[in-house]
């Protein structure tokens, strides 16, 4: 069965076009109007191995905000959809990511049960300007608003930065990265559901 998804959520604030499929190569078409957040979104895709195909727009000439949120949400729904009941899928994954100076950590447990912990960003980061458009308050948004939607466990913890850009990059991949593994399928568990509870 293909783990795949396309959503479409239209708001007087954004639009938003996303088709992901979770056993892709990492191939990506990502136009957001937020030059920064294409960066992160493709790097997203790539290091996941998750095809992604993303077009949006939004009220960009009041703020990013919107329109980074609103695809994060929509993000997180396809995640969920695609991943059906999670059957045979490892669940538990964390990847470390180094950028420079920057060093990411990122642990994943695709639980069913939202909730989201960032820590370690220096004082500023959330009011950095990266790329002219994206603050770096963003990434925690971004970050938070995957984990709800798509109803998984996210704990990134930033280990150590200097740089905006370089810090916002590790997350990103390091979330890549742990996402790669999460979902993806376990032979040894045989496409039996990773749970004790028998559903997730």
């Amino acid at each position: 069965m293909a783990r795949t998804a396309h959503i479409v959520r239209q708001t007087s604030e954004s639009s938003i076009d996303l088709e992901l499929n979770l056993d892709g190569t990492g191939k990506t078409n990502i136009e957001t109007t937020v030059p920064f957040y294409n960066h992160m979104m493709t790097a997203l895709g790539k290091h996941s191995l998750i095809d992604l195909n993303i077009v949006a727009s939004g009220d960009t000439d009041i703020d990013a905000h919107h329109t980074v949120e609103d695809t994060a949400i929509v993000f997180g729904e396809a995640l969920r959809h695609a991943l059906g009941d999670k059957r045979g899928i490892r669940r538990f994954a964390d990847a470390t990511v180094p950028l420079d100076e920057a060093l990411a950590k990122a642990v994943v447990d695709v639980s069913g049960r939202p909730y989201c912990v960032c820590s370690g960003e220096p004082e500023g980061f959330q009011y950095a300007m990266i790329g002219g458009h994206f603050t770096g308050s963003l990434v925690r948004h971004v970050m938070e608003s995957i984990a709800f939607h798509a109803q998984i466990c996210l704990h990134m913890h930033l280990i150590a930065g200097r740089d905006p850009h370089h810090i916002a990059e590790a997350e990103f991949k390091a979330l890549a990265r742990a996402l790669r593994f999460a979902i993806e399928p376990d032979p040894r568990i045989q496409g039996l559901i990773p749970s004790t509870k028998g559903a997730l």
